[in-house]
């Protein structure tokens, strides 16, 4: 391996072409999240439910975690969101506008024992679902 004078352009070189070894180098050059990701590069995004469903958790555990489908609006692709929290499924019915974000799994991917969930629901009718879990807020009536 050349470190010694008149090395310098080889090393240049050299640590260009590894950098693509780097998965994290090559997603953010290649542009691949804004791409394949249906929210793209943003934090988060709306959507209208279309139904609620009810995911399977893997095991060893046993239980049905609430879940809705959401049809997003910036570019009409579908995702499973995760509701958060005790009976939180019963503030949200079809045709509700709601907020979307990542649920905090590895790398963007599914989160613990919910299988092929990658988003959870954070609003609802732009009323934090959190809030109206816990009663301090009461949902809208449109």
């Amino acid at each position: 391996m050349a470190n010694g004078l008149n090395c310098a352009r080889k090393l240049q070189k050299d640590r260009k072409t590894l950098l693509w070894s780097s998965r994290y180098f090559a997603k953010r050059a290649l542009g691949s999240r804004a791409k394949y990701e249906p929210i793209g590069v943003a934090a988060q995004a709306r959507g209208i439910v279309l139904a609620k469903v009810g995911v399977e958790a893997k095991q060893p555990n046993s239980a049905i975690r609430k879940c809705i489908k959401v049809q997003l609006i910036k570019n009409g692709r579908q995702v499973t969101a995760f509701a958060v929290g005790n009976g939180a499924i019963n503030f949200i019915d079809e045709h509700d506008e709601v907020l979307v974000e990542g649920i905090g799994g590895r790398m963007g991917r599914s989160y613990g024992d919910i299988p092929g969930v990658r988003y959870k629901v954070i609003k609802v009718n732009n009323i934090s679902l959190n809030e109206l879990v816990r009663g301090r807020k009461e949902k809208p009536t449109r």
